[in-house]
């Protein structure tokens, strides 16, 4: 103990003494054989032993809320392998660029379009203008329009749509047209179903309907 305190500076010594309320006078030795002292001065700390825990009052029963994991598909090896393998293809895959996206910022946000113009520099395969959309840049079509957790999406408007849903190999995405009162109404449907929703927004809380929702919200003259 004294050699790390001689390691230290005078004024991290004198930091030390100030927190055990130690007088801070005197040169380093002092300052050191101070702390030495207080140290040797202090009682050690007996850890409780096993006997001594109280199992009745130190742990808590109930469940804690916290991070629920998000519904898996049930795939089978070839379809795992398949996902394997579109995740590797997608990370050869180039972007695919416009003509000239990066000179107008709206072209930059309308994704691809197939140049046309007779001395397109991206057309006659230039490099410096970008790849071209081919069909060698497929992925693996086992894969094919599968949500990247391996679910079949299925477009859903209202709640009567969840009913034909396949909760083991389907997953519902809700229409972005949907109001809120009926994403409620949808999320609460697909959670007693027990149907992962994709696009499940977190400022929409589930919510069962009641009959005053059925009702019109105006009522006929």
């Amino acid at each position: 103990m004294a050699e790390d305190y001689q390691k230290m500076t005078v004024a991290e010594l004198k930091e030390l003494l100030k927190e055990a309320n130690l007088p801070l006078s005197g040169k380093k030795a002092d300052l050191v054989a101070r702390l030495v002292e207080a140290n040797d001065a202090a009682p050690a700390a007996e850890e409780p032993s096993d006997d001594e825990w109280d199992d009745d009052g130190d742990w808590d029963d109930e469940a804690v809320e916290g991070h629920v994991a998000k519904q898996k598909p049930v795939l089978d090896d070839d379809i795992k392998a398949a996902l394997a393998l579109r995740a590797e293809q997608k990370k050869m895959t180039p972007s695919f660029r416009r003509t000239e996206w990066f000179r107008y910022k709206r072209l930059s946000r309308s994704g691809w379009r197939a140049p046309h113009g007779m001395d397109s520099k991206q057309r006659r395969n230039y490099r410096y203008r970008g790849s071209l959309v081919r069909v060698g840049h497929g992925k693996v079509a086992t894969a094919r329009g599968l949500h990247p957790s391996g679910f079949q999406e299925v477009m859903v408007q209202n709640t009567t749509d969840l009913e034909s849903i396949d909760p083991e190999t389907q997953a519902a995405r809700v229409g972005r047209g949907v109001g809120g009162r009926k994403r409620e109404h949808i999320y609460s449907r697909a959670d007693e179903l027990g149907i992962r929703v994709l696009n499940r927004r977190r400022d929409v809380c589930c919510k069962s309907p009641t009959k005053s929702d059925s009702l019109p919200r105006y009522l006929p003259r």
